[in-house]
């Protein structure tokens, strides 16, 4: 899954910086000093020219601008977030760095494996290929639209979708000439608002080299794969390739807010939120969580004071600009997190901050309350949603907790076999970007996969590939496209084309959602065999447990969302 985010890279020359091409920067200083790039909160309801006048009062200088929601990326010298604290007409300010996070690319067998990409190194693959009639050809492999209902048989006899609903993803970006994306794929509004960042403040990559001059990727490329898969399973079309999406009618829009190496900055998440709600959209996926700080506390004593004031400038931020989009109506769905963690009880986090913007910056550990909070899956407004394996159980990565889970979508979990053995069939397949499979060397010369997790299906004369993945990143699409799928159906023209109050399609999401209880005895306990490069298998064991009733607990909310029961389709 992922998170939210800035703009840039913490300890910047002036003369290096980068700025995306939707930004209205400022023109730049000639200095010679180093600088830091900050995000600044103005204080709410003071006007703009006097929190631009504070900014410059504290030694800083604007390179872009939300007036939406009230917020700046500024650079200025060290000392400058100290100094925005004593303006009145600031809120706050917080190095510019990363607030999310998406899985890494794995570039070699010997990366680290994320929870996502789990067991890209084991080469046995079952491929029970071939739809029923009338299904696409890889339909037999889509175990999780049969969990919810989402096939021609089930809810596509009621609704399959309308092309004037618009799915945002606020993702690594979307491959908008994959077959099997590109004639859903609304090009005229999609966004790129990142820019890419070759290193960090320790001289480590992130994102490496700039693929073009301007460092800001067209806005129809995913050099990660993640916000790919994730727009397919929204919304890939049936169009006798491959597979079908929830919402296999609806308009994708590409709103990137993640970085190539899948870090997700605070400016970046805000201007895509914003425009969201500016431009009429009706949904949007948020699968990534708030790094560098997993959780963002108010006044965590195991955090510095400036720690907290700039945690405290992440939550304000990031609220606004939920609040923003969803009174625009934009209904707000988001992935719960792969922790493994109950999010309503003390944990110990041992991976924040996750970037360094400021050299020497590592992750160190942190004792976290139950008060603190991630962002943006623990917003006001926002409807977290936990993954489910092929038999239904909550998947072993998936974070929980009762109050905090709103309902429960497929997300895969290899390990939900019968021998407690990795199979890729349980992961969630969905589109992968050719060009990305080819650099990685997962193809053979004449086309043909070479590992276990990618698929290729063609017609006639065109092809395109497929992968397996896990985790509430894959939970969360499952959920926008029902919430997709109630837009069409219930929706009344607006604006954009169809809009619906997000507060009624969230509640029929709730409501229709199948309700699961808690495994008896209240507590599950997996137990995976997990095979090493070596070819040998270690048991891992693992307990968690669930709290509340049938109709809401902390594995599945309200329940496992059903898209046949969402738009009347049964």
């Amino acid at each position: 899954m992922r998170r939210v985010v800035l703009t840039a890279t913490g300890v910047v020359t002036a003369m290096s910086l980068a700025l995306p091409a939707h930004a209205g920067p400022t023109k730049p200083r000639q200095v010679t000093e180093q600088t830091t790039e900050y995000v600044v909160l103005y204080k709410e309801g003071v006007p703009a020219e006097r929190a631009r006048a504070a900014v410059q009062a504290a030694g800083g200088t604007i390179l872009r601008e939300n007036t939406a929601v009230g917020v700046a990326t500024v650079r200025a010298a060290a000392g400058f977030a100290a100094a925005a604290r004593r303006q009145a007409a600031l809120e706050g300010a917080a190095v510019n760095r990363v607030i999310g996070h998406a899985p890494k690319p794995v570039r070699g067998l010997h990366e680290r494996f994320s929870v996502e990409k789990e067991g890209r190194h084991i080469l046995r693959r079952k491929d029970p290929r071939g739809g029923a009639r009338g299904e696409e050809p890889l339909a037999n492999l889509q175990w999780d639209m049969k969990q919810i209902g989402a096939t021609g048989s089930g809810a596509h006899k009621a609704e399959e979708g309308d092309r004037r609903v618009l799915v945002g993803v606020i993702d690594t970006g979307i491959d908008g000439s994959h077959p099997d994306i590109a004639p859903n794929f609304n090009r005229r509004l999609s966004r790129n608002f990142t820019t890419d960042i070759p290193v960090d403040a320790n001289g480590n990559e992130v994102d490496g080299p700039c693929e073009v001059p301007s460092c800001v990727d067209p806005a129809d490329v995913d050099d990660n794969d993640h916000g790919t898969h994730v727009a397919s399973t929204i919304a890939s079309p049936r169009n006798g390739l491959g597979i079908a999406g929830v919402a296999p009618r609806v308009s994708l829009v590409n709103l990137r807010a993640g970085q190539d190496s899948g870090y997700f900055f605070l400016q970046a998440t805000v201007d895509a939120l914003t425009y969201a709600g500016d431009v009429g959209i009706d949904v949007v996926n948020m699968s990534f969580y708030v790094d560098p700080w997993l959780f963002n506390c108010v006044d965590n004593p195991a955090d510095s004071a400036a720690d907290q004031a700039e945690q405290r400038v992440v939550i304000e931020a990031t609220q606004r600009a939920l609040d923003y989009a969803r009174a625009r109506g934009v209904t707000l769905i988001a992935a719960a997190g792969n922790q493994a963690a109950d999010y309503t009880k003390p944990y110990v986090d041992t991976s924040s901050p996750n970037y360094a913007s400021e050299p020497g910056e590592s992750p160190r550990e942190r004792q976290i309350p139950p008060s603190c909070v991630s962002m943006p899956s623990e917003g006001k407004g926002v409807v977290p949603v936990s993954a489910t394996g092929p038999s239904k159980r909550k998947a072993y990565y998936s974070s929980f907790g009762n109050g905090y889970i709103a309902v429960a979508a497929p997300g895969g979990d290899k390990y939900d076999t019968a021998d407690g053995k990795l199979d890729h069939n349980a992961g969630i397949w969905a589109a992968y970007p050719e060009r990305l499979a080819r650099q990685r060397g997962e193809l053979n010369a004449d086309g043909t996969p070479n590992v276990p997790y990618v698929i290729r299906s063609c017609k006639g004369g065109t092809c395109a590939y497929y992968q397996s993945l896990q985790g509430t990143s894959m939970a969360a699409p499952h959920a926008a496209g029902v919430a997709a799928l109630i837009v069409s159906r219930y929706g009344k023209r607006d604006r954009s084309g169809l809009g619906l109050d997000p507060r009624i399609t969230e509640s029929i999401l709730r409501s229709s959602a199948t309700a699961t209880a808690c495994p008896k005895g209240g507590s599950y306990t997996y137990r995976r065999q997990v095979q090493s490069p070596d070819g040998s298998f270690t048991e891992v064991v693992t307990s968690h447990t669930c709290e509340g009733s049938k109709k809401r607990n902390g594995f599945y909310g309200n329940g496992i969302i059903n898209a046949s029961a969402a738009v009347g389709g049964r």
